[in-house]
């Protein structure tokens, strides 16, 4: 269940009040830390957040308030995406000049793309793919396919053909229970094959080049 505003905040303070002293804060020093109206409205909150178990509490005892590991797993999680975005500044131009950076804050989160086990890299050879802008020595990331349904036609894909070799192509169905996997390379012929003959273990996600 997702938290209000008001609840990260409160779960957030009791979280970072527990690790600089040990011990849990007071609902006086919740109330006064995050200017809450009255006690009453911080047991709202903390009922809430044990009712979505983020804590736990002893209500015989004061400064009871635990921190439940969901709040910890969803925190290192965070830290982690966090870890993994960029600055989004702007456009730039690749043909005639435009304005610079706009004060637009944005981010790239490559937590998108990584950090799942149906994710894999692999390093380009070959320059089968230059015309979509994919070189020797990229890499590149793929999302393991599951099934071929999953698959349209003009998909970048990772295909095994004939259980022997893996090629990087767009991929296209064709009458006959044929399968066309399409080069960009004008200089490269397609590569025409029974359906199954091909098994397609991902798709494209992204292209990486380093400088």
């Amino acid at each position: 269940m997702a938290l209000t505003k008001r609840q990260k905040q409160v779960l957030d303070f009791i979280g970072s009040y527990r690790e600089d002293n040990g011990i849990s804060p007071s609902y006086e020093e919740i109330a006064r830390n995050l200017d809450l109206a009255s006690i009453a409205t911080v047991h709202k909150h903390i009922s809430a957040l044990e009712a979505k178990k983020y804590v736990n509490r002893n209500h015989n005892q004061s400064r009871s308030i635990e921190i439940t590991q969901r709040y910890q797993q969803e925190q290192s999680r965070g830290r982690f995406e966090a870890s993994l975005e960029v600055p989004v500044l702007g456009s730039i131009a690749a043909g005639y000049p435009v304005q610079h950076y706009t004060d637009q804050r944005d981010t790239v989160s490559f937590a998108d793309f990584i950090g799942h086990k149906e994710t894999f890299a692999l390093r380009v050879r070959g320059s089968s793919m230059v015309d979509d802008h994919i070189c020797e020595g990229d890499m590149i990331l793929v999302e393991t396919v599951k099934s071929i349904s999953e698959v349209r036609d003009g998909m970048i894909v990772v295909a095994l053909v004939r259980g022997v070799e893996t090629t990087l192509k767009r991929y296209h169905r064709e009458p006959g229970g044929m399968v066309r996997l399409q080069p960009a390379n004008s200089e490269m012929s397609p590569i025409r094959l029974h359906a199954h003959e091909v098994e397609v273990q991902g798709r494209l996600l992204a292209v990486l080049r380093k400088y």
